[in-house]
């Protein structure tokens, strides 16, 4: 029983995932930013959109930087600092009237914790699970992000009808909340501790770097190839609900419903059956329910069409977001797990940092079908290199120690 399952996990995953999803459904900014910058800032759609592109870059950066401060300085620390510079970001962003420029840069900083969150919060989840936890509670995980993510824009937009400052203040008091949650029950990180009585042994492994873990850092590379339609789906197909086959706004709201309840129904129901299967066919069946679901919406575009295609794509969606991060975990030292998190945080941001305007350039010269045309060729280059690449079975690199995961019962303990 999955509920069963829940309660073995260490409390401090629990309060994880709770503050992830309070973080996630607080995100009320993001998605309204472009017509907070046209309708309060006065810019116009140009320029908001090269503000914000500009700003996004903080999301690669953060992804990048969020590896080396989980080693260099721990986890917990890592994602206290991703909420508290994502909220100072949004703070600024709400409240400083000055140059267009100062909106990037507030919009980057905020988007630099943003994209820290993400892998800072899969390496804790590597560091507290055991081998057989793990795939359950990436996919616990993943499904609790999208669940707020799909609440969020919804939240938001009623807050920015009463105010945009009610809406940056929601956001920001939803990340001080997951940060408060997250000092008060996730352990200071043992991590110094570990490499102390680790000695030579665990720092010679940490030598090879990515050297030595070659056939990971190829998975997460070629994982590109099926965040790629992921992404491409996220921005094409409100555009095609509400443009091609002009169907009410409102509809999208229900597209994203059925996205939401899907997740969370192939969750719980397959997620227990994912470590029979072997990582390369897992990500070959993604890939092959991605390319039926893009074929369709491609050759035949309609509405009852959206809405089957949901409930296909929704499954390869799922077995991607737990396999890879779980493979990552299994065979990596530990010490590299950090490195390995942010890099599959950095292929993700990559793709929402270029894909859209690709599409947009692909749509404005060639229509909506050429768009999942693209999608559907690249979910299929993307099993074919899965195909060819050497993914391994056997067990992790280096067993990960699970910490201790009961929280400071002294304020000094805390502060330790």
């Amino acid at each position: 029983m999955w509920l069963t399952r829940f309660k073995e996990l260490p409390l401090a995953l629990r309060v994880l995932f709770l503050a992830s999803f309070v973080n996630r459904a607080g995100m009320f900014v993001f998605p309204l930013l472009t017509v907070y910058l046209v309708r309060d800032k006065g810019l116009s759609l140009g320029e908001a959109g090269l503000l914000i592109s500009v700003g996004s870059t903080g999301l690669l950066v953060g992804s990048l930087l969020s590896g080396p401060f989980c080693d260099l300085r721990g986890r917990r620390p890592a994602l206290l600092f991703a909420l508290l510079l994502n909220a100072a970001g949004y703070l600024g962003l709400s409240t400083l009237d000055g140059p267009p420029w100062t909106f990037a840069a507030l919009l980057f900083a905020a988007l630099v914790g943003m994209g820290m969150f993400g892998p800072a919060c899969n390496t804790l989840i590597a560091d507290l699970t055991t081998a057989e936890q793990r795939s359950f509670a990436y996919a616990v995980s993943y499904m609790g992000t999208n669940l707020g993510m799909s609440i969020g824009p919804l939240l938001g937009g009623v807050a920015a009808g009463y105010s945009y400052h009610v809406m940056f203040v929601g956001n920001i008091l939803a990340g001080l909340l997951c940060a408060t949650l997250i000092a008060v029950w996730i352990p200071v990180d043992s991590r110094r501790a570990a490499e102390d009585e680790g000695g030579k042994g665990l720092r010679g492994r940490a030598r090879h770097g990515a050297l030595g873990h070659g056939h990971v850092l190829a998975l997460v590379l070629v994982s590109f190839f099926y965040v790629v339609p992921l992404i491409g789906v996220e921005y094409a197909l409100p555009l095609a609900v509400t443009t091609v086959l002009d169907e009410p706004t409102g509809l999208i709201g229900i597209v994203y419903t059925i996205n939401s309840v899907a997740m969370v129904t192939y969750g719980l129901v397959f997620e227990k059956r994912l470590p029979a299967y072997g990582t390369k066919m897992l990500l070959m069946v993604a890939g092959l329910l991605w390319a039926l679901s893009l074929a369709v919406l491609a050759f035949a575009l309609s509405l009852p069409v959206v809405l089957l295609s949901i409930v296909v794509w929704t499954l390869g969606e799922v077995i991607a977001s737990v396999v890879v991060p779980t493979y990552i975990a299994d065979h990596v030292d530990e010490r590299r797990v950090g490195s390995f998190m942010a890099l599959n945080g950095f292929v993700l941001a990559l793709a929402r940092l270029v894909v859209p305007a690709s599409l947009g350039f692909i749509w404005q010269s060639h229509g909506v079908g050429p768009v999942f045309f693209a999608l559907l060729i690249t979910s299929m280059v993307g099993m074919a290199v899965f195909a060819l690449l050497r993914i391994r079975t056997a067990g992790p690199a280096a067993p990960h120690h699970q910490h201790d995961v009961s929280p400071p019962t002294s304020l000094e303990e805390r502060h330790s």
